[in-house]
């Protein structure tokens, strides 16, 4: 069972790393240097805090986290592989680590 969900975290990580099309009302990621910078910099709170607060709310195992401008503000988008094999998005607040939806 564990090497089928390592399967399909592989499967969906391939998945988001190929390239899409910007649509104009998408947010923009940071890379991994902007990202460690908003850390070290206090903007944003480190990965595993967001992790914490995804899984008090949302079961599965985290495949996929990024780090995005949403206007002036940063929200962690991690990518949830549910127990049940669905896939879900999870967004925290960046800035505080505190949860704020699941689709």
């Amino acid at each position: 069972m564990a090497s089928v969900r390592f399967v399909i975290a592989l499967a969906l990580a391939g998945w988001a790393a190929l390239p899409r099309p910007v649509a104009a009302d998408e947010h923009r990621c940071l890379d991994p240097e902007e990202r460690r910078a908003a850390i070290a910099g206090r903007q944003a709170v480190p990965l595993t805090k967001a992790v914490h607060a995804v899984r008090a709310h949302v079961s599965g195992e985290v495949v996929n986290a990024r780090l995005c401008e949403q206007g002036k503000t940063l929200v962690y988008v991690l990518t949830v592989l549910g127990h049940d094999g669905k896939v879900s998005r999870a967004s925290i607040d960046g800035a505080s680590g505190a949860f704020l939806r699941a689709q």
